[in-house]
């Protein structure tokens, strides 16, 4: 599952636009879009892109690889449960969400995640910043939705401490950065827009 905000002008990486400005930090999320649609493009597994606010056809999604969806209202825990929800009903029994605006995420990783959802419960991908940019698991788990600060640097722990309290198996995976502000992009695509 991908979950992707809708690329609109002045909702688009806000973080990012406060030094970049509205116009480039757009351009950057397509760009990083279109990277998370190649390397999920890629995954030998089924994929659904939930967005945000309206289903996108002719978009870097193409409908060959891709289903689409709506995220569900509510917060970003509730929209990943319903998310999760949706898959399990769907009768998947490994399924992993990932955002759209991590740019060190690889085809590899997320095979990674699938091989590890076969002898454990969960799989999780740290995020730099103390959240994480990929959450996996063989059957839902309300509580790693619940009572949670999204967005916060204590996201990533609280989760791990629901795994442990709750005696699942769960597999780390390495340390990303997700892009939320200039400094999190590698120096080479802030060359290429000139950042």
């Amino acid at each position: 599952m991908v979950f992707a905000k809708n690329p609109v002008l002045g909702t688009a990486k806000t973080r990012l636009a406060a030094s970049v400005g509205a116009e480039k930090a757009l351009e950057i999320y397509q760009f990083l879009l279109q990277h998370t649609a190649t390397i999920t493009a890629a995954s030998d597994s089924d994929k659904r892109v939930f967005y945000s606010s309206y289903i996108e056809s002719g978009d870097v999604f193409s409908e060959e690889h891709f289903s689409k969806t709506l995220q569900r209202q509510g917060d970003l825990g509730e929209k990943m449960s319903a998310g999760f929800q949706i898959a399990f009903d769907d009768q998947y029994d490994r399924v992993v969400i990932i955002g759209s605006d991590c740019y060190e995420l690889s085809t590899s990783i997320l095979n990674q995640a699938f091989e590890a959802l076969l002898s454990h419960d969960f799989v999780i991908g740290p995020a730099k910043d103390g959240g994480y940019y990929l959450l996996g698991m063989r059957q839902l788990e309300p509580a790693v939705f619940q009572n949670k600060t999204w967005s916060h640097e204590s996201l990533y722990q609280a989760t791990l401490a629901d795994f442990t309290a709750l005696n699942y198996s769960f597999v780390e995976l390495p340390v990303l950065s997700d892009v939320d502000y200039l400094d999190d992009l590698p120096q080479d695509v802030r060359t290429k827009f000139g950042v």
